[in-house]
């Protein structure tokens, strides 16, 4: 468990540092500028482990010798397939949507287009 919390917050070290690019007097379009960042380096990373979890899955497969472990493997194989594909399919869809309305992500000034209350 300790290892896993430090491979965690190794990874995460990154977007920790990240934290420093928002503060509060940049508003709302600071606050979605900094979220947009924040997705932009975790979207790959869970993919990434995704993948790793995917060929973990594949080797266990391979070197298990109960059939019962063995079906146990080939169906998170499956499922790791499946989630690969809908975060693939869900990240190009939203590529396809911002290059078809021109626009590229929660990037710049929005501040001027928020309504004033």
């Amino acid at each position: 468990m300790k290892r896993i919390l430090a491979s965690a917050l190794v990874g995460l070290a990154p977007v920790i540092a990240l934290a420093q690019s928002y503060s509060p007097n940049q508003g709302v379009s600071g606050l979605f500028n900094f979220a947009g960042a924040i997705l932009n380096r975790a979207v790959p990373f869970i993919i990434s482990l995704a993948v790793v979890f995917f060929i973990y899955n594949v080797f266990m497969y391979v070197i298990k010798e109960n059939e019962d472990d063995k079906t146990k493997a080939k169906n998170q194989m499956i499922w790791g397939i499946v989630g690969i594909f809908v975060m693939v399919s869900i990240w190009g869809l939203v590529a396809i949507l911002q290059s078809t309305f021109g626009t590229s992500g929660v990037t710049g000034n929005i501040g001027n287009q928020l309504p004033q209350i």
